[in-house]
């Protein structure tokens, strides 16, 4: 609640916190600490998840010419850019190795921070970060050629 500062969000939280606490009792290693500070951990990481998720989402969505705010009205040409756009990143999409294309989708279509990605696709945080960062740098190198084209 000190972190959310929103008690929905908070009740969310720990309903999510205490059902990966339940599925993943096993990983839980006492050397590392009690019992409940591996559960506050646990808690404290995912509220931290959600801010900045939130700040992300709130980022996007003021930025002005936002293509998912685009209307008809914005004229033939924006609506041909913004379906050239979509038709790049698809192809750039292809490029990628099946585990980065999954991950990104996962993430970035669904909206989920890297640890939901990580348990959706029963990877390890880390790898999950790996792939998402090893294959944006790679849609990055291929889009900035695709534009270069244009």
């Amino acid at each position: 609640m000190r972190i959310t500062s929103n008690r929905a969000t908070a009740e969310e939280l720990t309903l999510d916190v205490f059902h990966d606490v339940w599925r993943r009792a096993s990983a839980y290693d006492p050397a590392n600490g009690s019992v409940v500070g591996w559960i506050m951990n646990q808690a404290r990481s995912r509220a931290i998840d959600r801010l900045r998720f939130e700040q992300r989402l709130k980022r996007t969505n003021d930025q002005p010419g936002d293509p998912a705010q685009s209307t008809a009205s914005d004229g033939p040409q924006e609506a041909f850019a913004l379906k050239e756009q979509g038709r790049l990143l698809r192809h750039a999409l292809q490029g990628l190795t099946s585990d980065e294309r999954q991950a990104i989708e996962t993430a970035f279509f669904s909206e989920l921070t890297y640890h939901e990605t990580a348990v959706r696709l029963n990877q390890p945080v880390g790898t999950v970060k790996t792939r998402i960062r090893s294959g944006l740098a790679k849609l990055r190198q291929m889009l900035a050629g695709a534009l270069k084209g244009l």
